[in-house]
């Protein structure tokens, strides 16, 4: 099977049709931060953008929030498929979350800072449908447009794989860098924001078209566990997107 591509911090139409037309399989809405990111958007505006995405590319609400029903409600309002938790939320806070989530998949962000993520990953997939390995900093939970120690994302993957759980990378991604990223670390998805973006922080369509191809072009080398998110309903002819 080939490595599933998600392109993150989608904040426009123009945003979106490039994604899309690049062939993305998923895109995401920054929606209820805690820390910095450019790419925040109010619900109703994620939810605009929800609406138009064209049906078998999965919509992905990320967000900090840390109450489990203020996700829940949240996801409501935008209308997305899958929960990407990147919020530093305690377990029981994720179990809720995913016990309530009425079909949709739930993504766990785990930041890989040091060989105690292991440990952080193992834990968390017993609450979620998938993992997602991110960079963070002081002040920014994601969106660094930093790589961080590989060789500890592809031990997560290797771990992970033994209790059917996908495993996404994500962090300092961009096309020059993907491929060799996917050989090291064998991921189910990869998934990339700053590292596709123009100077003026708009998706540019030649990168993000060069990620997806690189990413569905790639070999995992193993058959990785495979996401089942909710398939939704084909639009009438003639809909928008």
């Amino acid at each position: 099977m080939t490595v599933r591509a998600k392109i993150c911090g989608i904040r426009s139409r123009a945003d979106l049709d490039t994604a899309v037309d690049a062939g993305a399989d998923a895109v995401g809405f920054i929606s209820g931060t805690t820390h910095y990111s450019e790419d925040v958007l109010t619900a109703e505006a994620a939810a605009q953008l929800s609406v138009i995405t064209p049906p078998f590319v999965n919509r992905v609400l990320v967000t900090h929030l840390e109450d489990a029903h203020a996700i829940l409600d949240l996801a409501d309002r935008v209308d997305v498929d899958i929960i990407q938790v990147h919020g530093l939320v305690d377990r029981d806070t994720l179990r809720a979350v995913h016990g309530a989530a009425h079909g949709r998949t739930i993504v766990r962000a785990v930041h890989v800072t040091g060989p105690d993520s292991l440990a952080t990953a193992r834990t968390v997939a017993a609450d979620c449908d998938a993992v997602l390995l991110d960079s963070r900093t002081a002040d920014r939970l994601g969106g660094t447009g930093r790589t961080h120690d590989w060789s500890l994302s592809a031990r997560i993957v290797r771990e992970l794989a033994g209790i059917g759980r996908p495993v996404i990378l994500a962090g300092g991604l961009n096309s020059d860098n993907v491929d060799e990223a996917i050989e090291a670390v064998r991921p189910f998805g990869v998934d990339v924001n700053s590292g596709v973006e123009t100077a003026a922080g708009d998706k540019d369509f030649a990168a993000c078209a060069a990620f997806v191809k690189t990413a569905h072009e790639s070999d995992p080398g193993y058959r990785v566990p495979a996401l089942r998110p909710r398939v939704r309903e084909l639009r009438p002819a003639g809909s928008p997107r």
